[in-house]
């Protein structure tokens, strides 16, 4: 079941459709056209009309004329590719045939003239308006000029023969443009038809994803108890029914009296149930398609673990508010405590015992005030701000600045690098706070009895190459069960911790979109791996890499 949205577009195939009917339409009325002038060409004698000024020719025109419709209908399938080439090239043929018609049926004159006006109608309806034009412009000048000709040879008076041909030339363009407006009124109109169909058919996608991705189960059941439509979450929250199972009733037994209860009734049971085993409760809610019908129902699933969930994130929102004004507020006393501890320390009549329990009243307000900082920080936590880093050309300058501010006795810190630059994205501040971190805890955990702590800062490439900082010491190692909780708040071994540190470090690195990640080390030791950001390439730079993977 895909879960993503492929959009419909306009399509060029009614318009093409549409002129290849008009096409067709044109092909056949001019097959039809032919055979009159055929049937008028062979009529017998006796009839003595209409009356033939050359038989051999008239016969002679209707037949070629005749062979070109059938060919031109024949054709009609290809002819739409190049439809506006064959239109154009199949009127002048026209045009010229119905003069000569004209010409040698001189009594037939009027009908043959009226319909030349239904091929250039069809062509107006194909072809754009100026080339529209010029066809009636041509048939025109045909029809007039036979008639000049015609009066002249038989000394008649030409000003009748004008006239009706000059009518009909007025007529045919007037054809022409009425049919072309009603064309582009028609396009206009389908254009608009099928832009509204692809809108209604990316809504009905849309509204189909957004309805299968829900998070509360829906489904459409008739009043034969059968249901008809389904999404993700109610096909898991019922258990993952086959497909072929339809019937309600073996489906959810319980959903299905109570939507029978809520259907005689009116009442609605919304205490939770569970329909299936090991799926969530829910609490069923139904809703009629239609006031007063009972034909389809919609029930929705709302899963009481997800609402669990929400207000269990808001009720640690608003604990980590309290939380930190809670801090703040014991600021003050705490800072008095200590102050006050610091001047009965310098006291001189102060025995041993005194002065443990001041330097326990010390300690503890150091702790307290740890305390207070990280939950202070982690409340009022700025947004990251990455930049681009070399690695290990950062993890020498913080491993100095460490140095300089730390004594580190008989422990060592040094930094491991790649032999190549090794780039990361990363808020420098907000790395130096997670590192600093991780080389405190290394450093104050990371050593074996009576051995001075060994602590590594490496930076290298991982697979693919990601940049990757690792933290490494070769001390005891953290114990499984605790390696599972130690990023969680508050968690701590130590009698002086305060259980924030790494906690803290995990929720910077994911705000920088890094990952901060425990692994053991073999032989002993631990390692804290941070997997960050690589810098985003360049067009320039994926084309080296593909003709480096190319080679």
């Amino acid at each position: 079941m895909s879960s993503t949205v492929q959009p419909v577009y306009p399509s060029a195939r009614p318009a093409h459709e549409a002129a290849r009917h008009e096409l067709l339409f044109l092909n056949c009325f001019r097959l039809a056209q032919a055979l009159v002038y055929v049937g008028l060409s062979l009529s017998p004698t006796t009839l003595g009309w209409p009356k033939l000024t050359d038989v051999g020719l008239a016969r002679g025109v209707a037949v070629l004329f005749l062979l070109f419709a059938l060919g031109m209908l024949s054709l009609t399938r290809r002819s739409t590719r190049r439809i506006r080439l064959s239109v154009s090239g199949a009127l002048v043929v026209d045009i010229i045939a119905a003069v000569l018609a004209i010409t040698t049926m001189h009594d037939a004159r009027i009908g043959i003239a009226m319909m030349l006006a239904v091929n250039l109608a069809a062509g107006a309806l194909i072809l754009p308006l100026r080339l529209s034009c010029f066809f009636a412009a041509l048939a025109t000048l045909g029809v007039i000029g036979h008639s000049f000709l015609e009066s002249r040879h038989n000394s008649l008076s030409i000003d009748s023969e004008l006239l009706e041909s000059s009518l009909f030339g007025l007529a045919y363009f007037a054809i022409t443009m009425l049919c072309f407006v009603l064309s582009r009124q028609m396009r206009a109109t389908e254009a608009l038809a099928e832009q509204r169909g692809v809108d209604l058919a990316n809504l009905a996608q849309v509204n189909e994803l957004i309805i299968r991705r829900m998070k509360t189960g829906v489904l459409l059941v008739d009043d034969a108890n059968r249901i008809h439509q389904i999404n993700e979450s109610a096909w898991m929250l019922l258990g993952n029914p086959t497909a072929d199972q339809r019937d309600l009733g073996r489906v959810a037994p319980e959903l299905s009296r109570r939507l029978y209860h809520w259907m005689t009734s009116g009442k609605l049971d919304e205490s939770a149930t569970q329909l299936a085993d090991g799926v969530p409760e829910v609490v069923p809610r139904f809703s009629r398609l239609a006031p007063n019908d009972d034909s389809h129902v919609l029930i929705f699933l709302d899963d009481t673990s997800l609402v669990s969930r929400r207000a269990e994130e808001l009720t640690l929102s608003s604990l980590g508010r309290l939380s930190a004004s809670i801090a703040h507020e014991i600021r003050n006393p705490l800072a008095a405590i200590r102050y006050s501890a610091q001047l009965l320390a310098e006291s001189e009549g102060l025995d041993q015992t005194d002065q443990r329990m001041v330097e326990i009243i010390n300690n503890h307000c150091v702790r307290l005030n740890e305390i207070i900082e990280n939950i202070l920080q982690l409340s009022r936590r700025e947004r990251s701000r990455p930049e681009t880093l070399d690695l290990g050309h950062w993890a020498n300058g913080f491993v100095d600045e460490y140095r300089q501010g730390n004594d580190l006795g008989e422990d060592s810190l040094r930094v491991i690098q790649a032999s190549t630059p090794v780039a990361a994205v990363a808020d420098p501040q907000q790395l130096q706070q997670v590192v600093w971190n991780l080389v405190q805890n290394a450093l104050r955990y990371g050593r074996l009895p009576g051995e001075p702590a060994r602590v590594m800062v490496v930076a290298r490439h991982g697979e693919h190459g990601v940049p990757i900082l690792e933290v490494i010491d070769r001390g005891p190692g953290i114990a499984p069960k605790v390696a599972a909780q130690i990023f969680e708040p508050f968690y701590t071994t130590h009698e002086y911790g305060t259980g924030l540190g790494l906690y803290l470090a995990r929720q910077m690195s994911e705000a920088n979109q890094a990952s901060l990640e425990y692994v053991r080390v073999a032989g002993g030791g631990s390692c804290f791996r941070l997997v960050l950001t690589p810098p985003a390439r360049g067009p320039a730079e994926h084309g080296e890499t593909a003709r480096a993977a190319q080679l």
